[in-house]
């Protein structure tokens, strides 16, 4: 379970460099809709357990609690294609007692055209009822240490967001 060691820094941003398979798209070589969400929840939970040493199936073992899909709200800007590299970057966004919003972006392998955006909502959940739960201390503890600081994510406006990382990606690019 995480524990959050103090001499340490931890990234509210995770990053995994993926290429697209030619069996995840359709026949116009783009990813398929559908796959986007296998490809940024691999990366994420890869990430997360290299990161911060976070292992969601221990979790479920040692809590019996897990987080559940709530909503999504997704922007498909540019396909991906087939033997394409691409980056996904994702990070906690939002956190209350029982929900957390992670936001996923995947951009070309430069990180110089944003392909697609997610956001997903996700509830806490206790597996025996199935029903909301305030998230556990240890787990508090985590998401606390790895949200994005400053983002005012209740006044935050989906279509907006997407403008405001193309405009991060271009900005990037420029310098």
């Amino acid at each position: 379970m995480f524990k959050r060691d103090p001499q340490r820094s931890y990234p509210t941003e995770t990053e995994s460099r993926v290429i697209i398979r030619f069996q995840d798209c359709d026949p116009l070589q783009h990813l398929n809709n559908a796959k986007y969400f296998d490809y940024y929840f691999n990366a994420r939970e890869d990430q997360v357990a290299k990161l911060y040493d976070f292992n969601p199936g221990q979790l479920f073992q040692e809590l019996k609690t897990s987080w559940v899909v709530y909503q999504h709200q997704i922007a498909y800007v540019r396909p991906a294609r087939v033997s394409e590299w691409v980056r996904i970057l994702s990070r906690l966004i939002y956190v209350n007692e029982d929900t957390t919003v992670t936001e996923y972006i995947m951009t070309d392998d430069g990180k110089t055209h944003l392909k697609n955006v997610l956001w997903v909502t996700s509830k806490y959940v206790s597996v025996a009822t199935g029903k909301r739960i305030p998230h556990d201390a240890p787990v508090k503890e985590l998401l606390e240490t790895i949200l994005v600081p400053n983002l005012d994510f209740l006044s935050m406006n989906f279509n907006e967001r997407i403008h405001e990382i193309k405009q991060q990606v271009v900005k990037a690019y420029a310098v």
